[in-house]
């Protein structure tokens, strides 16, 4: 009986020990919508430059970490076959994996490759795609991006909390020339440093990728140097046709009080949140930003974006934005000749005009700090678009210095403009009549209202197009010449 009793026992544990790890926890599959995915990274980067036709294989890692075991429903590169990347997925080349199980604190390798040939003009600059898993009714995805030209890429090292993540493209005291030999795309914020020059040649096509921009710190100083034929261009890295006219592509320019005066000429600045901010940090150090022949347009914020700034510029273009076009704030010196400011943004409702003119701001504890807005000179300017108005004069009660006159300009407002000390043989509330605003082509109609109306005190020899104005000039910055 004794041994039978033993063995009846033994054959009890056996069964039991068989349940016990038979039901392992790492043998039961969650179904937890919460139990997602971990992985080594949110993003591949691809960033080599290469010269040739090159393959690059980079590493994801997968993790579960989970109580139980995960399947992952599937694992599929969005772009397919017709993609640029590839992945091996569990030891498998694939486009497509499914029903993959990963154990309980443990993870799984995916190897992605990518082959491209940077000379192929007809590559897109920056090529992406993305791998996207679903797993118990979630979907994660990993971007990958690489380079498809060839150019000079400048990709963010420096992070520190409270700032962009960036990179120092000038040191202190250098003098930096940036070349058009082939594009530069940055990656996060290239930074000119204190009294660093950067200097951009004509013809130079500069790409920023989302969230980046160009950033010229207190005392560092910017000369873009572009011309009619060969203008320097800022705008996004998606050189895909959907992309042409995308706003908000890239986050800014970004000008701090500097040594020597920061120059833009010819330069066409569009696609990003704001164009160019322009600011005095805590005093001013004399200088100014020069804009000629600029045109910026497509702006999901603001064109222009100043505090206590100086800017002078003639035959610019700002066009499109989602907020304002030009939005001088906290005071400081302005004088605008031959400008078009023109807004006819429509991919949301437009609640703001394209001029503000402010001259004051509330610090952190509250007070209320007044500034001088010594000038804002408007003259032979367009301010026009699809809102009734255009224009808005935003000064504190207690201003003593706020001089702005608007001098034979065309603008669209509600004010009262009878006032001869701030309006000057303005046209007001007439349609400019431009050739193509629906394809920011912003040159006149001979039946313009604008032709022949300037000011001939006013000597801009040349419009933005290079053509020669007449003894009787155009409003705005281009003259109308007959075909």
């Amino acid at each position: 009986m004794l041994k039978k009793s033993i063995l009846y026992s033994i054959v009890c544990i056996s069964v039991l020990v068989f349940f016990v790890l038979g039901c392992r926890k790492d043998n039961v599959i969650t179904d937890d919508p919460s139990d997602k995915l971990s992985f080594s990274t949110d993003s591949i980067l691809f960033d080599t430059v290469f010269t040739t036709i090159g393959s690059i294989t980079q590493k994801l890692m997968v993790y579960n970490t989970a109580s139980k075991k995960i399947n992952i429903s599937s694992i599929e590169l969005a772009g397919g076959s017709s993609s640029f990347f590839r992945m091996n997925v569990d030891g498998i080349s694939t486009t497509l994996a499914t029903d993959i199980e990963i154990a309980p604190d443990d993870s799984l390798y995916i190897f992605i490759e990518v082959t491209v040939d940077p000379q192929n003009s007809s590559n897109p600059l920056v090529i992406t795609d993305s791998i996207v898993f679903k797993t118990n009714g979630n979907i994660q995805d990993i971007d990958l991006i690489a380079w498809g030209q060839d150019a000079h890429f400048i990709v963010a090292d420096t992070y520190i909390q409270g700032l962009p993540p960036y990179k120092i493209v000038v040191k202190e005291g250098e003098n930096i020339t940036w070349q058009n030999d082939k594009p530069y795309v940055i990656y996060g914020y290239a930074v000119v440093d204190s009294t660093g020059l950067l200097n951009i040649d004509n013809g130079c096509r500069i790409h920023f990728h989302n969230s980046s921009g160009l950033w010229v710190y207190k005392g560092g100083s910017i000369k873009v140097n572009g011309t009619k034929d060969f203008p320097v261009t800022f705008q996004g890295d998606r050189l895909e046709s959907y992309y042409k006219d995308i706003p908000g592509q890239w986050d800014r320019i970004w000008l701090n009080e500097g040594s020597v005066d920061n120059e833009f000429n010819y330069a066409i600045i569009k696609n990003a949140f704001i164009g160019i901010q322009a600011e005095t940090f805590d005093t001013k150090m004399g200088n100014q930003l020069k804009l000629d022949n600029t045109i910026i347009l497509n702006m999901s914020g603001v064109g222009i974006l100043t505090r206590d700034y100086k800017i002078t510029s003639t035959n610019s273009v700002f066009a499109n934005c989602g907020q304002y076009g030009l939005a001088l704030s906290q005071g400081g010196d302005y004088d605008f000749r031959h400008c078009t400011f023109v807004n006819y943004w429509n991919y949301t409702s437009r609640q703001t005009p394209t001029l503000i003119l402010n001259n004051y701001y509330e610090d952190y504890d509250g007070v209320i700090i007044v500034k001088s807005l010594v000038n804002a000179y408007f003259g032979n300017c367009i301010i026009y678009g699809n809102v009734d108005e255009e224009i808005m004069l935003d000064k504190h009660p207690n201003s003593l210095v706020f001089n702005y006159k608007f001098d034979h300009c065309l603008i669209k407002t509600l004010l009262n403009t009878s006032d001869i000390n701030f309006y000057v043989d303005c046209k007001i509330n007439s349609d400019p009549k431009f050739k193509d605003f629906s394809e920011n082509d912003y040159e006149l109609e001979q039946t313009s209202p604008a032709v022949n109306a300037g000011s001939t005190l006013i000597i801009i020899p040349v419009d933005l197009n290079g053509k020669n104005r007449d003894s009787n000039p155009d409003i705005g910055a281009y003259e109308y010449i007959p075909d």
